[in-house]
């Protein structure tokens, strides 16, 4: 009788080590999906947002071999917002195989991370000839909005303006991640905490502005972004639905749990799918 008990503790423990996974796909309402139907609901959109967390090896990985899979049965253009819009020239250089990694290194203003985790996928968008959209505004224009608000893109040359949604933008301070943020800044004081989100709404407005502007007929856009820029149905795709109502966009957000077999509450609703990762994923920086 010993023998059977530590043969079913024996069993048992090896069922859990089976069945231990790293993550796991939920719709929406927080019921269990799959990347299956992740793909199938992807190759039916117009654009994808695939929200995730910056440092997450999993969540770069799967990005890859989603990109792979969507690509053999879709024509694919990508965009990401760790390119900003005045580093497309060289982006495109780099994937017309004009200039090299090195070269690319020196010119454009790359991540700390791209090698690790964004160099794979413009690789592949290289070697398979897709076309890669650097979406974001440089990162000084909305270093300037933070400091100074968004009327001070007014004074920017008519090239510097090429880079940022056309102005004015619209902004709805009433939108639930923005009015988060203002609470977030709350005894900082000054213009800064009001125009923290305004700085975050002009990232928003030109990654979906040149989401808009590089859509093709009969192509999946994919675009790849920190899952607070389109977390809720909000930010990207606010502007993106403002823009063009008719598109259907698929997102995608990031999260991180203890446990990835249930989906806790507060996860809810976040996105089209939730993607659910240990927490005790490796971080690549």
């Amino acid at each position: 009788m010993k023998k059977i008990l530590t043969l079913l503790l024996l069993l048992s423990l090896g069922v859990k080590a089976q069945d231990k996974q790293p993550y796991q796909l939920y719709t929406k309402e927080g019921k269990k999906t799959t990347y299956k139907k992740l793909l199938k609901e992807a190759e039916g959109a117009d654009v994808v947002l695939f929200g995730e967390y910056h440092d997450n090896s999993l969540i770069h990985w799967l990005q890859l071999e989603f990109t792979k899979d969507l690509s053999t049965e879709k024509y694919l253009v990508l965009g990401a917002e760790m390119f900003e819009a005045d580093n497309q020239k060289q982006l495109d250089q780099y994937l017309a195989g004009e200039i090299d990694q090195k070269a690319f290194d020196t010119v454009a203003r790359l991540w700390s991370n791209y090698k690790t985790d964004y160099k794979p996928i413009v690789d592949y968008a290289k070697a398979s000839n897709i076309p890669f959209v650097a979406t974001n505004v440089p990162r000084r224009y909305a270093s300037q909005v933070y400091k100074k608000g968004l009327e001070s893109l007014e004074e920017l040359s008519d090239e510097e303006k090429g880079w940022v949604a056309p102005l004015p933008i619209a902004y709805d301070a009433s939108l639930p991640g923005y009015k988060k943020m203002v609470e977030m800044m709350a005894g900082h004081g000054g213009a800064s905490g009001e125009n923290m989100p305004k700085a975050q709404a002009i990232k928003d407005a030109t990654m979906a502005y040149f989401i808009t502007q590089n859509l093709k007929k009969d192509y999946v856009f994919v675009h790849f972004n920190g899952t607070y820029h389109s977390d809720n149905f909000e930010g990207i795709n606010w502007y993106l639905k403002k823009a063009k109502p008719e598109l259907k966009v698929v997102t995608i957000s990031a999260v991180s749990q203890k446990d990835v077999t249930e989906l806790e509450k507060d996860n809810t609703q976040k996105a089209d799918f939730i993607l659910v990762v240990d927490e005790d994923m490796t971080k690549t920086h």
